[in-house]
């Protein structure tokens, strides 16, 4: 998967130097592929971190994902933020570069897969701040909120809870008003817990998502229900849908890598 991830304080993107000491670790002949999430903090430490790189010679591009659907079907996806959609793309371009593609390979295999995967978020309970214990949204007792951000942050819209089969139905129809999947397409499906949620209520989850995809005529042929990328104590979780073609597929079943397995998760 990655070779080196560069992390910041709690809930904050790391500077453009900490970016830039990383780049200087990895440097290689055959250049860095540097994958950001569309957060304006990231953004811009990556950017000027890539900067710096440059006037040292390193060799470095970047992927910007933005697969969070909660600014609107068909937004702009410079307006779209970057949530847990990222994992399985470090998977599929960790195995693509193991098996020796260049960069600009694996530019093009990662846009494709950047262009076809959709995420959204739901948030049953907030989550406080390890520094402060402040709270970072205001979601009162039986309210959920659809649409939220990758630490918590508001961003959908909140209405009652329901049930765990009618929240999974109505996230799969929006990822598939985004996505527009074709009777036949096969797919890759992740429930992300956030925190609180257990295995049990994702898995639940997953099984009514599986279920509405099946209706539409697509196919899960990669799955996985895992805490993949968390926010503290929230209750809730990600749903990720992307549309594979034929080598990501390859890719995350590792059929032509020695990276570690992707765990594929049946009905």
């Amino acid at each position: 998967m990655l070779d080196c991830s560069v992390v910041g304080d709690v809930f904050a993107a790391p500077g453009a130097q900490r970016v830039f000491q990383a780049l200087q670790l990895m440097k290689r002949e055959a250049g860095i592929l540097l994958v950001v999430l569309n957060h304006s903090g990231d953004v811009m430490s990556a950017n000027m971190a890539c900067q710096l790189a440059e006037r040292v010679g390193i060799k470095v591009k970047q992927i910007l994902t933005h697969d969070d659907i909660s600014a609107g079907i068909g937004a702009d996806k410079n307006d779209r933020r970057g949530l847990a959609g990222c994992v399985p793309l470090f998977k599929i371009l960790g195995a693509a570069a193991e098996e020796g593609k260049s960069l600009d390979e694996l530019i093009e295999i990662g846009e494709r897969y950047n262009e076809r995967v959709a995420t959204l978020a739901v948030a049953m309970k907030s989550c406080m701040h390890p520094q402060n214990n402040a709270v970072i949204s205001d979601l009162p007792a039986g309210i959920m909120e659809i649409g939220m951000g990758q630490h918590g942050e508001g961003g959908g819209g909140q209405k009652p809870l329901v049930s765990a089969d009618a929240t999974a139905a109505e996230m799969v129809d929006l990822l598939c008003q985004q996505l527009q999947p074709k009777a036949g397409d096969k797919a890759l499906l992740v429930i992300n817990g956030v925190g609180a949620t257990t295995y049990m209520e994702q898995s639940i989850i997953f099984r009514k998502a599986y279920k509405e995809l099946e209706a539409r005529g697509v196919e899960v042929v990669e799955g996985r229900i895992q805490e993949i990328l968390t926010v503290q104590e929230q209750a809730g979780f990600q749903m990720i849908i992307a549309l594979l073609d034929e080598d990501h597929i390859d890719y995350l079943k590792n059929k032509q890598s020695n990276a570690p397995y992707w765990t594929t998760i049946g009905k």
